[in-house]
């Protein structure tokens, strides 16, 4: 019975516990401040590289493209090349 009544008394206690009036100073909250500014970042980051991803995909398929036509000119006949003027005759 005794079992009984302190078990009772303990979740009633537990129920109807006061607020905590608790002093929480400036260190937690910067805390909570630098915490937070660091979970913004790396949100501002991921996002960053998930849509900088497609641009920098662009301009290195653009980069190979142009790279390769350089590559065909420079492999190519050169056209007629005159060495003096025309005179029409």
């Amino acid at each position: 019975m005794n079992r009984i009544v302190s078990l009772g008394v303990a979740s009633v206690c537990a129920l109807v516990a006061w607020p905590a009036t608790a002093y929480i100073g400036p260190g937690a909250g910067l805390s909570l401040v630098g915490a937070l500014w660091a979970v913004i970042a790396a949100i501002g980051a991921a996002l960053f590289f998930v849509l900088a991803w497609p641009l920098r995909r662009m301009m290195r398929r653009r980069r190979v493209e142009q790279t390769a036509d350089a590559a065909a000119a420079a492999d190519a006949p050169p056209g007629p090349v005159r060495t003096r003027p025309h005179d029409g005759h």
